[in-house]
């Protein structure tokens, strides 16, 4: 019988995006997701036998810290 960690992993998978993938999904050269590392700015990121990854949750994460609202009636 799996555990209960075994079951919410099931359940939750975590996906990842490489450099290539992300800098895709935002329209950016990969070497600004290379520059951001080496600045210590951008979402965090794995490091993972030599490959960079970043999760999917951490990309929304940085996502939304960036949205901006406008409010309607803003004068």
């Amino acid at each position: 019988m799996p555990d209960q960690t075994t079951a919410s992993r099931q359940e939750k998978p975590i996906r990842h995006l490489n450099q290539i993938d992300l800098s895709r999904r935002w329209s950016l050269s990969p070497r600004t997701l290379e520059r951001w590392r080496w600045m210590a700015q951008g979402p965090s990121f794995l490091k993972v036998g030599g490959r960079v990854v970043y999760r999917l949750e951490d990309i929304e994460a940085f996502e939304a810290r960036g949205l901006h609202l406008i409010e309607k009636d803003r004068r």
